[in-house]
């Protein structure tokens, strides 16, 4: 019997695995670059959205009107996919008061984003009373302390909210979410870049 060519064996897994390393290389550094320019594409819209708050909220309402009524055009669809009567009527009212407060918003939408502001300083508050009770139950545990002031920050964005309000819309929503726009792209930006240079 002849003895196996183990070195050619070897050399051959050798190629295949060089050659999935490469693939792999190369697909991830594609997936990354999409999710820089992504994050790119973010950091701009939330640096435009706090030069220009009121417009950003006006845009924002918008957005949210238009959800508003196509969750109701849902709504009224999945109506008539069987159930009960109660269940269809329940439905089809779910539909309507979307719908109708969906148009509201797209109608009156300096209104809208009063609401949208009292909304979120609602929001805000109710956050961070329930951070205050999380911080209370882990005031022994290390960082509890960082909880603590997570919460005092968001009391008072609250309050500065509603202090000012309604003005407060002018500025409130579309800030708030040009902030969350700007950070969340720039985590984005850093694992993205972290990725690509493990893989190159």
């Amino acid at each position: 019997m002849s003895a196996p060519h183990l070195p050619h064996q070897v050399s051959v897994v050798a190629v295949i695995g060089g050659d999935m390393e490469r693939i792999f290389s190369s697909d991830v550094r594609r997936v990354t670059g999409w999710s820089i320019a992504l994050s790119i594409l973010m950091i701009i819209a939330g640096l435009l959205a706090i030069a220009s708050p009121f417009i950003a909220g006006m845009v924002v309402t918008r957005v949210v009107g238009w959800l508003l009524l196509f969750s109701g055009v849902l709504h009224f669809m999945y109506a008539f996919r069987g159930g009960g009567v109660t269940a269809v009527l329940w439905e089809i009212l779910l539909a309507v008061v979307y719908a109708v407060v969906g148009f509201y918003i797209l109608a009156n939408p300096a209104i809208g984003l009063a609401s949208l502001t009292f909304a979120i300083a609602l929001y805000l508050f109710i956050e961070a009373i329930l951070v205050f009770g999380e911080s209370y139950m882990l005031r022994h545990e290390s960082g509890s302390g960082w909880l603590l002031f997570n919460g005092i920050v968001t009391l008072l964005l609250a309050f500065m909210i509603m202090g000012n309000f309604p003005g407060s819309k002018i500025w409130a929503v579309g800030t708030l979410v040009g902030v969350s726009m700007l950070f969340s792209g720039i985590s984005r930006l850093m694992v993205s870049s972290a990725v690509r240079r493990i893989a190159a």
